[in-house]
């Protein structure tokens, strides 16, 4: 067996490990060893990609070599080792983003506790991705939960604290839910592994038999994810869990975590249940509502915002939407956009933080609207970047976003049920995306008064003083302008993925 089919293993083990032996090390040494584990486990995904893509297959890595029902298993396809490089890249510049608010919001003893939770979300992040046990999944979602819920409180403000017992109370719901379907699902099959539950279930299916319980375990697993991954109205927890956390933790936050939850879904529509199953149940339909409400109502709500980093937590709100009405549509172009639309909100979403963060520096560290007014000035390269997610939310061509909404248009077309309110829906969507993203766009180019700048205590903000804000931003908008301009043989990429995937 070639040693490159490890890696997955390996990667899992590397991060659940560096959690605790961060520790023991001092902040320095703690911060150097999640950057060299993310590093890592990101160039091991990369070789997990180029093994995947020279051999056209997936394969199965049984730990341990014990076979069902006693063994666990990894699977390990294009879309998996894609999405674990991705998630890697990612969190990288969102870690390397908030070095400066780290040391200025987290107490001293602190930053340790820190890099563990950044260690445990990523080895969750990875077990979430490559998991052919449901069970197994769902330890890894827990694991996931208590990592996120320690980096939004790490700051230890009033704020962040009550934003981590909503996010804590919602997700442990969600978690609640998710266990009792997985419970249905072995009561009906006998089964934990992914493969061979889908055979059961196929089974039943066919039969005619339980067709009620397997109803219920479907619903039962999709709205506990879906509440999870903060798909409206379960939305309640994400503005202040986003808008309160220091800078990295917001942006890990907003780009990966409800990701996993997404990804975690996906695998179940295609590889537990089995998309046509999924598609008969017509749970998707109710999803694909909820989607619909999440894009007009998460708009609404951020053009009522004032705060800008509470403005782009409710931009989420409308993104996850999108994903799930990907789903709703019921059709593979569907999912290919809603895999997309990951991709394009992760590099999006971590961007617009990291600028936003800029911009509030050169602005008195003040979020509010109107004191934002000629940061873009102030501060150059975070105006250019906050005008790039900003330009790349709205869709405007060469940015990811307008790739996004092209494909779920095109997915909206083969579903002659769903056309028409999927387009309208996309249309809506988008004005009001360019409400709140170009107002605040015209905002900080609006030149302020000398005397005003002066009063406030507003400053310049360079490159030199921030290096390593600047350089994560100048990666993000590259990243962005990949997905925009070379869209097609990522899409080709997610096609063969999917393909392998099913």
């Amino acid at each position: 067996m070639e040693f490159v089919r490890n890696f997955p293993l390996i990667s899992i083990l590397l991060s659940l490990f560096a959690g605790p032996v961060s520790s023991v090390l001092d902040k320095k040494k703690a911060k150097f060893l999640n950057l060299a584990v993310i590093i890592i486990i990101g160039i091991m995904s990369g070789f997990v990609l180029f093994y995947v893509l020279g051999t056209g297959q997936e394969y199965v890595y049984t730990m341990g070599h014990f076979p069902a029902p006693w063994g666990n298993e990894i699977r390990v396809g294009i879309l998996e080792a894609a999405m674990a490089l991705f998630f890697c890249v990612v969190m990288l510049l969102c870690v390397i983003s908030g070095v400066l608010e780290r040391d200025s919001e987290i107490e001293e003893t602190k930053h340790n506790l820190y890099y563990i939770m950044v260690n445990l979300l990523l080895c969750s992040l990875l077990a979430l991705i490559y998991t052919n046990d449901l069970f197994t999944a769902y330890v890894f979602v827990e694991i996931n939960t208590i990592s996120a819920c320690g980096l939004i409180m790490i700051k230890q403000t009033g704020r962040t604290i009550e934003a981590a017992m909503r996010y804590m109370i919602m997700s442990l719901l969600g978690s609640g839910l998710f266990l009792l379907g997985i419970c249905f699902l072995y009561s009906l099959t006998g089964h934990l592994l992914m493969s061979n539950i889908k055979a059961q279930a196929a089974i039943l299916q066919a039969s005619g038999e339980y067709h009620i319980p397997l109803l219920t375990a479907i619903c039962l697993m999709s709205v506990g994810l879906a509440i999870k991954s903060a798909l409206y109205p379960f939305h309640t927890w994400l503005p202040d869990a986003y808008g309160y956390s220091t800078l990295s933790s917001a942006a890990i936050l907003s780009s990966l975590v409800s990701k996993g939850y997404i990804f975690l879904l996906i695998k179940i529509f295609y590889r537990v249940i089995g998309f046509e199953i999924i598609k008969e149940s017509k749970v998707i339909n109710v999803l694909f509502v909820f989607g619909i409400a999440g894009m007009i109502m998460g708009s609404i709500n951020a053009i009522r915002e004032s705060d800008i980093q509470r403005m782009i937590a409710y931009s989420s709100v409308a993104q996850i939407g999108y994903i799930y009405v990907g789903f709703g549509l019921g059709n593979t172009a569907g999912i290919i956009a809603s895999i997309y639309h990951i991709l394009s909100h992760a590099a999006t979403k971590s961007l617009l933080f990291v600028a936003s963060s800029g911009i509030t520096d050169a602005s008195g560290k003040s979020r509010d609207f109107f004191d934002l007014t000629g940061s873009g000035y102030r501060n150059k390269l975070a105006g250019v970047a906050f005008t790039v997610g900003s330009l790349s939310m709205v869709g405007i061509p060469m940015f990811s976003g307008f790739i996004s909404k092209l494909l779920f248009a095109q997915a909206a077309v083969e579903n002659r049920h769903k056309i028409l309110i999927t387009l309208v829906a996309l249309a809506i969507s988008t004005i009001l995306n360019a409400v709140y993203f170009l107002k605040t766009v015209v905002r900080i180019y609006t030149p302020e008064k000398t005397e005003v700048v002066i009063n406030k205590g507003f400053q310049d903000v360079y490159m030199s003083e921030q290096k390593a804000k600047s350089f994560a931003m100048i990666c993000l908008i590259a990243l962005n302008f990949f997905l925009g301009l070379f869209s097609e043989p990522v899409v080709v990429l997610i096609e063969r993925g999917l393909e392998m995937f099913a």
